[in-house]
Formats: structure tokens, C-alpha cells, sequence
């Protein structure tokens, strides 16, 4: 596990740093919304809402809101990883695809539960020198527990 990862967890954990974090590097989610609702070097999850902001013409959550939400509960666990080590790790998403399966309305989370694929990817990057990919998969429901879609998202890492 990345050394810095419990540093990096205190930014995210903490309701204050996270929106200065989120001003600095995801203007987009912090007006969007966005909340860390779980966070943990194994499991991250972010929650939305449907609010005007993140609505749609159809009176559903906009598909990018879901995106987002998808994407950052994934990108946290891989920027966890990253954060402050040395040599430098970048991250980069590579690929996206999605299933919808529900209209997303109210309160969605966000679930991805790949942080140890992400920490054997990061590692391994270090120790090879070589970039390495991993599929990372967000599960979004609603408030009722009912599955509203999953994004898979593939993330490059490569030790500098």
C-alpha cells in the first residue's frame, strides 16, 4: 500500500478538505455534488443527488453526473495509490463503457471495491518501470438498493 495513503485519506474523509480538494482539482463534481461516503484503501464510494444541476429534459440524472460520480469513486482509490510516492505514478483513464439499467433519480451511490487490483497494478508499475492497465468497476444504485447502472473503466498507470 501506497505509505502516503492514510495522508491522503484525511483530505478525503475530512468534509472541509474534501471541497478545497474538489475546488482545486474537480470543480465540476463540487458543483455537481458530489460526496465521498466510504472511503478505504479496498473501497470507495460516492454518493449524488438528482437536483437541478445534475438534471436532465427526461427528469432523470444526467448520464455525465453518473459519469462522474462513477469515475471519481475508481479515480480516488487509483489517486490514493499515486498520491505523493516515489518515483511519481501518472493515472490516466483509457476507456469507458457503460450499462444503464434504471432511471437514475434521488440519491445514487457509486461503489467500486478494486482498491487491492489497484494497489498490485501501481506496485507493479513501480517495480517494472512498465505502464500497466486494470479494468476498475463502479456499481451505482439507488436509494431502494436497485441497480441503476455500472461503468467500467479502464486506468493506466506508469511509474516516471
Amino acid at each position: 500500500m501506497n505509505p502516503a495513503f492514510d495522508k491522503f485519506k484525511k483530505i478525503v474523509t475530512n468534509p472541509f478538505a474534501f471541497k478545497l480538494f474538489l475546488l482545486q482539482k474537480l470543480p465540476a463534481a463540487f458543483f455537481a455534488g458530489l460526496r465521498i461516503q466510504e472511503f478505504s484503501p479496498s473501497t470507495c464510494s460516492v454518493k449524488v443527488r438528482y437536483s437541478w444541476f445534475t438534471k436532465n429534459p427526461f427528469k432523470s440524472m444526467y448520464f455525465a453526473v453518473e459519469a462522474m460520480a462513477a469515475e471519481m469513486c475508481s479515480g480516488m482509490l487509483v489517486f490514493g495509490q499515486v498520491y505523493q510516492r516515489s518515483p511519481k505514478v501518472s493515472m490516466l483513464v483509457v476507456k469507458m463503457e457503460v450499462d444503464f439499467s434504471k432511471k437514475a433519480t434521488g440519491t445514487i451511490i457509486f461503489t467500486c471495491e478494486d482498491g487491492q487490483l489497484i494497489q498490485n497494478a501501481v506496485n507493479e508499475s513501480i517495480n517494472t518501470k512498465q505502464g500497466k492497465t486494470i479494468i476498475c468497476k463502479s456499481v451505482g444504485k439507488n436509494e431502494a438498493g436497485e441497480l441503476v447502472a455500472i461503468f467500467n473503466f479502464t486506468w493506466s498507470v506508469k511509474a516516471k
